[in-house]
């Protein structure tokens, strides 16, 4: 099973899961996933079509908004906020690491909470995202 870092109560983040990994993900009370990472980033890299069927068949929900980590867009951003107004919580979003869903779950954030609060809360979970303090601020300044 993948680690499951918090970020907050009801926002989770993992590395790569795999089918198998769904039915346990339920059974820690998850009620969606959301799949950050697009198809054949590498491979032999588990298919998001396997872990849908998984999660379907659990009656859980799951959305696929694949991302490039290293192109994160405003529209990316946009997107990921409103998964997390949309899924059913609490919610685990997965990528290769889970950096990228921190990332996104940070820069959602922006304007919303304090840059310092939302490094320290990246930072608990073991994710270092101080290079990402610009963007925060230029995101920030646009949700004012």
């Amino acid at each position: 099973m993948a680690e499951v870092r918090k970020l907050t109560e009801n926002i989770y983040v993992a590395p790569q899961l795999t089918a198998a990994d769904v039915a346990e993900i339920d059974g820690m009370s998850f009620r969606s996933i959301l799949c950050n990472r697009p198809d054949n980033e590498q491979e032999e890299q588990p298919a998001y079509e396997n872990i849908r069927q998984q999660a379907d068949a659990l009656g859980m929900a799951i959305e696929f908004q694949p991302v490039n980590g290293s192109l994160i867009s405003d529209q990316d951003i946009d997107d990921f906020a409103e998964h997390l107004q949309n899924l059913p919580m609490p919610m685990l979003a997965y990528c290769r690491t889970g950096t990228r869903c921190t990332v996104l779950w940070a820069l959602s954030q922006a304007g919303h909470r304090s840059i310092d609060e939302i490094l320290q809360i990246a930072a608990s979970a073991g994710y270092s995202l101080e290079a990402l303090r610009p963007r925060l601020e230029q995101r920030a300044a646009q949700n004012k």
